[in-house]
């Protein structure tokens, strides 16, 4: 106890000039102008304190009603930009779907164009093969025949004695002049 006593008359003894302390003097704090002050400070700084407090309660609210606001519309462009979202990807999808669709119908198309294609270059091949056969057995059968009509005007040449030879001229002479009379 004697320590709590010390301190105060230790706060009692301090020097005024330059620091803050501790007066205990009842008579030289003027408690009635103390009081005064107080009572004028607490009696107007209620009413301008309350204001103070309603304005600023009024601030934190219509910051918080901002805030709601602000919260609701940017809920509102989220579930907007969702819908976007699936929108899009629905779409992309749909593309996906109809690119597939597209590529198997092109490769499709592709594929039966090639197969008419080897099919009509097929037949241009074998006509192309019968015709050549048809032009060789044709050029075939025309050497035979040349050949043949050689070989029979040979043997008749070698055969024919210029007697012979000059009755059967005689002959055909005569069945044509027979065969003249006959059309005239």
């Amino acid at each position: 106890m004697k320590n709590l006593t010390d301190s105060f008359v230790y706060l009692g003894h301090w020097p005024s000039a330059g620091s803050f302390g501790f007066n205990t003097d009842i008579l030289a704090t003027n408690p009635i102008n103390l009081s005064v002050v107080f009572g004028v400070l607490i009696f107007f700084g209620k009413g301008v304190l309350n204001d103070l407090l309603d304005n600023r309660k009024q601030r934190i609210l219509n910051t918080i009603r901002n805030s709601e606001e602000l919260r609701e519309g940017a809920i509102q462009q989220l579930e907007n930009a969702r819908a976007r979202l699936r929108k899009v990807e629905t779409e992309a999808d749909q593309f996906r779907v109809n690119g597939y669709s597209e590529i198997e119908r092109e490769k499709l198309n592709l594929i039966n164009s090639t197969y008419k294609t080897l099919k009509q270059l097929e037949n241009y091949k074998n006509e192309t093969i019968l015709f050549e056969q048809q032009r060789t057995i044709n050029q075939v059968r025309e050497r035979v025949f040349q050949q043949a009509l050689q070989g029979a005007i040979g043997t008749l040449n070698s055969c024919l004695s210029n007697e012979l030879h000059l009755r059967t001229i005689n002959a055909n002479i005569g069945m044509f002049g027979t065969m003249k009379e006959t059309t005239d």
